[in-house]
């Protein structure tokens, strides 16, 4: 089968490699789409601390079951995939908290990923999609799970006052599903013309160009701050900010993931009685949550500007990727052409 194989840092070969097998009682997926995100960024430029070459990376995984497993999907399903890859038998794990566990592994790093035609996986790990759901948004399950677990984590409950730094994928959805969840108004913050104007498109309040978050913030809340922040940014100038930005006994999410320790006001944390959350990918639980938000079009997520490219222009899909402009998720298609199923749902296709 054709694949896109990872070869060293910033080196990417299409390759012809062999098709996975349906061993140890796994199904084997045909690929529709894979997402590139950020943690495919950090393989490619070879900071992954796991990662090791060659390797078809891809965890965002869209596809039909070809062939199925002893157990779960009928062949010809369409499913989304959970890919995390748990012990079983850490503290976490037996908690059942299998998403944290603490030598949590993931398809596309420590075992083949979707970006190549076939991939096979245990039963377990997919969760079928209804036929009705548009390809190109059932290929955003897997992000969209980040942001409804880092919503359940926040503890809201409506009415709240909610600010977004970062309106990247994980941002975008994260406002989404918070708004969908009762919040009483969501003001998004995003350093990026193109992707204010994404936010905007979406019905998002964002703060003005040369404007201060945190200024904007309270503003918006007669002094007093959002009672959730998330950061979905990870980055050193958020981090400050997150202790003006949020209220007295309000909380911080942290939703994006820092590479490196950042400077925080821990002592206005700490005055204010802030709880900070952490989040980690998800649990079972958000994965089938985000699959009936899909099912149910609660989100409207054809507006989202997403663009396809076919397996052989990978390059460009990750240059695309790591733009950060206005196309808020690139997908890959090992398909010929790629599909374009969606093209009447405002999604746009390369």
């Amino acid at each position: 089968m054709r694949a896109a194989v990872w070869t060293g840092p910033d080196r990417l070969e299409n390759q012809q490699v062999p098709l996975p097998e349906p061993h140890d009682g796994r199904a084997v997926i045909r690929v529709e789409y894979t997402g590139l995100c950020g943690t495919d960024f950090s393989i490619l430029h070879g900071t992954h601390p796991r990662a090791q070459a060659p390797l078809i990376m891809g965890h965002e995984i869209t596809g039909v079951v070809e062939t199925a497993a002893p157990t779960g999907p009928a062949a010809g399903t369409r499913v989304t995939v959970e890919p995390l890859i748990s012990c079983g038998t850490c503290s976490a794990c037996r908690s059942g908290a299998t998403h944290v566990c603490r030598r949590l592994g993931l398809y596309g790093i420590d075992e083949p990923g979707s970006l190549a035609e076939y991939v096979a996986l245990p039963p377990e790990a997919l969760v079928p999609i209804g036929p009705d759901v548009p390809v190109l948004e059932a290929a955003l399950a897997e992000p969209l799970a980040v942001a409804v677990h880092a919503v359940a984590r926040s503890g809201l409950t409506g009415g709240e006052q909610v600010m977004v730094f970062g309106a990247g994928p994980i941002g975008m959805l994260t406002a989404l599903v918070a708004r969908h969840a009762g919040a009483g108004h969501v003001l998004v913050a995003e350093p990026s013309e193109e992707r204010r104007r994404v936010a905007e498109s979406l019905g998002f309040d964002t703060v003005p160009a040369g404007t201060d978050p945190v200024d904007a913030v309270l503003r918006a809340t007669d002094g007093d701050g959002a009672d959730i922040v998330f950061d979905s940014a990870a980055h050193p100038s958020v981090a400050a900010a997150l202790g003006r930005a949020v209220s007295v006994l309000g909380t911080v999410v942290l939703v994006g993931v820092y590479k490196k320790p950042a400077e925080v006001d821990l002592q206005a944390l700490t005055f204010a009685e802030n709880t900070v959350v952490g989040v980690r990918v998800y649990t079972r639980a958000d994965v089938e949550r985000a699959v009936q938000l899909l099912e149910t079009d609660a989100l409207g997520l054809g507006r989202l500007p997403v663009e396809v490219f076919p397996l052989e222009d990978i390059e460009e899909a990750f240059e695309k990727a790591m733009s950060a402009g206005g196309v808020l998720k690139v997908l890959v298609s090992p398909a010929r052409p790629p599909l374009d199923h969606d093209r009447a749902r405002s999604v746009r296709t390369s």
